[in-house]
């Protein structure tokens, strides 16, 4: 069984930091291979992808909302994926997901809240 789990959110003031985990099982034949993303999505719109990375972790892409204050990362070993927020900013408010990079997705998990705010 498929099964994604994101962790490691809270809530920070402007200017702080939160690292996220996500943790996969059922795909473990399949995660080495494929391109995985963080989607953030934010109340009342639709879920974004903030970064994305290849298959060996040697790429990664951000969209201009985070780059230069996310960092994207992955242990293949371990089949897990993290992102580290830097500076965060109130807009970076939302709950934060982990999937693959591109369709067919997996079934979304739960997520984890990300508030920032004073």
């Amino acid at each position: 069984q498929v099964q994604l789990v994101e962790s490691g959110g809270g809530l920070v003031q402007p200017g702080g930091s939160l690292r996220l985990s996500c943790s996969t099982s059922g795909i473990r034949e399949r995660f080495f291979a494929m391109a995985m993303g963080w989607y953030r999505q934010a109340p009342g719109k639709q879920r974004d992808l903030v970064a994305q990375i290849s298959r060996d972790g040697d790429t990664t892409n951000y969209a201009d909302s985070v780059r230069g204050r996310f960092t994207m990362s992955r242990d293949n070993a371990a089949n897990t994926l993290s992102l580290q927020m830097n500076s965060l900013k109130p807009e970076d408010t939302g709950v934060y997901y982990c999937n693959s990079r591109y369709p067919p997705y997996f079934p979304w998990g739960q997520g984890t809240q990300v508030t920032v705010s004073s």
